[in-house]
């Protein structure tokens, strides 16, 4: 089996969803520099308020995966990219089972740090809501991890001919006024996004190291 490549990045968060990566096996940890909106890569530009994120402060960018957007501030997520290439013994034809997986390890490295003993991966198809074309935590999509009702790890993927590349993330804190002040008009009210999502509350490091124990 090939061995894992692990690295970290830190940046703009579109120039890293921009960029094609090798066709091998890689963990790719990223970190932003600046508050970041990433819009899903057929989400409509007026379904964000970019005078409010003027404001704010919040660079939008896009990636090349589908969803809904997701706000990146830094020190407040975990991001993990991983990439394999086709003919991989995780890859899959099967697009929504391809990222059952990936799913399961996260599940696997909460565990060891006592957390989301009640987390389920989900194995359904898409469950969209009424602010889920926005709003990437709104939806539930096939691998994600779930606590009870709320979204523990968000996932997405992109796949060329040579291979996929699976993005997925949690929060270490949650900030549903600031999303919501972030969607088009008419917006949702912050206490309808505050229950979509769960926080991790392990150490940025110390998930990240678990991570890569469950890669091993």
């Amino acid at each position: 089996m090939q061995p894992w490549r692990v690295e970290q990045s830190h940046g703009d968060a579109g120039a890293f969803h921009a960029d094609d990566p090798a066709a091998d096996r890689s963990a790719t940890f990223h970190t932003v520099e600046r508050p970041t909106l990433v819009l899903g890569s057929t989400q409509p530009d007026d379904s964000i308020d970019l005078v409010a994120a003027t404001e704010l402060g919040v660079v939008v960018v896009r990636r090349r995966s589908g969803g809904g957007a997701v706000l990146l501030l830094p020190g407040e997520f975990v991001w993990l990219d991983l990439v394999i290439p086709t003919g991989d013994s995780l890859w899959s034809a099967d697009v929504g089972a391809s990222m059952v997986w990936v799913g399961e390890l996260w599940q696997r490295a909460l565990a060891m740090l006592g957390e989301g003993a009640d987390s389920m991966v989900h194995r359904g198809p898409l469950v969209r809501s009424e602010w889920s074309t926005a709003v990437c935590w709104a939806g539930i999509g096939t691998g994600e991890l779930m606590s009870a009702d709320a979204k523990l790890v968000g996932i997405s993927q992109r796949r060329t001919r040579d291979w996929v590349r699976f993005q997925s993330m949690c929060h270490l804190q949650w900030r549903p006024e600031m999303v919501a002040s972030l969607v088009a008009a008419p917006k949702p009210l912050s206490a309808v996004l505050a229950p979509v999502a769960a926080v991790v509350t392990a150490a940025e490091t110390v998930l990240r190291a678990a991570l890569v124990d469950q890669l091993a």
